[in-house]
């Protein structure tokens, strides 16, 4: 007897409910708010990446503190084992030097490079799975990987340097997604538990450069101080709904969804950051743009066909 996918079942009787279409609107404002994320990173400025992403640290910690002590999810956290904690130090690793990497970017005119590594996450997730799960690959998969790798070679043809930031953004977000798979905590308690790893070194970093006279979070006004503390509920926000989200909509419909943030953000980086986009760039994007087209549509296919076996 053939298996069905739990979130297709959990959709089937949302709907019933009237779930799904506060699904979609939880998931797709959730995608869109990090889509315009890289309006936001520059007004940080005079602060630099590394202290852009302690305050973001620092300040989702306590943001999530008061949501985990609301929705009493303390629980959740006692009694975890230390194999479970190693993977969580390794998840606030991968997802630090994401946040700080894509911070990077957006304020040094790179928003372009991101886009094309958030675009990549999923074909990434997909090498892994075969590197590391030992999954083997569709024909329409090793395509859509085929065409992942080619488009990085003209990129770094095209522009004569690896383009890295696509290269980090897409690897750590990929691994960090296989490690999360194996951490049995869902996003509220999960990132409150990487803030415990990561927000206490923020918070001392913070100190430290404010006793040192480098920080920015006085001395440049309210304004100043009060983006640097919007940077939790900024990281948080669209986290929370895209868990809401997530319990409402298929994997399926997120993995369609998923596209509406790299595209929000591209179209940021070319109309409105006027980045530039030389031939080799635009024959780099489409590669990517038509690995993603194979790939979901293969996906697709093959779950409509487990679904209807």
């Amino acid at each position: 007897m053939a298996t069905v996918d739990p979130s297709l079942e959990t959709v089937d009787a949302d709907r019933r409910g009237g779930g799904v279409g506060r699904g979609y609107a939880a998931a797709v404002t959730a995608y869109v708010l990090w889509g315009v994320s890289p309006a936001f990173w520059p007004l940080l400025a005079p602060a630099d990446a590394v202290e852009s992403v302690a305050h973001r640290v620092a300040w989702t910690l306590l943001g999530m503190l008061a949501v985990i002590t609301v929705a009493r999810r303390w629980s959740d956290l006692r009694g975890l084992s230390w194999r479970t904690w190693l993977l969580i130090t390794a998840g606030s690793v991968l997802i630090g030097m994401n946040w700080g990497t894509y911070i990077w970017a957006t304020t040094h005119d790179h928003v372009v490079d991101a886009a094309l590594g958030y675009y990549g996450t999923p074909l990434v997730a997909v090498l892994l799975a075969v590197l590391v799960l030992h999954e083997r690959l569709r024909p329409a998969q090793w395509v859509a990987i085929g065409l992942a790798a080619a488009a990085v070679t003209v990129l770094t043809v095209g522009t004569g340097r690896l383009p890295w930031i696509t290269l980090v953004l897409a690897v750590s977000f990929g691994v960090y997604g296989l490690v999360k798979k194996r951490v049995p905590l869902d996003p509220i308690p999960g990132l409150t538990a990487e803030g415990f790893l990561l927000g206490p070194l923020a918070i001392v970093f913070i100190v430290v450069i404010q006793v040192m006279g480098i920080g920015t979070f006085t001395g440049h006004g309210v304004g100043h101080a009060l983006l640097l503390v919007a940077a939790g509920p900024i990281t948080a926000i669209p986290l929370l709904l895209f868990a809401a989200g997530a319990k409402r909509l298929s994997l399926a419909t997120l993995g369609v969804l998923q596209y509406i943030n790299p595209t929000l953000q591209f179209l940021f980086g070319v109309f409105v950051a006027g980045e530039e986009m030389p031939v080799s760039r635009w024959i780099g994007v489409s590669l990517v743009w038509a690995a993603l087209l194979i790939f979901t549509v293969d996906a697709l296919r093959a779950r409509e066909g487990n679904g209807s076996s």
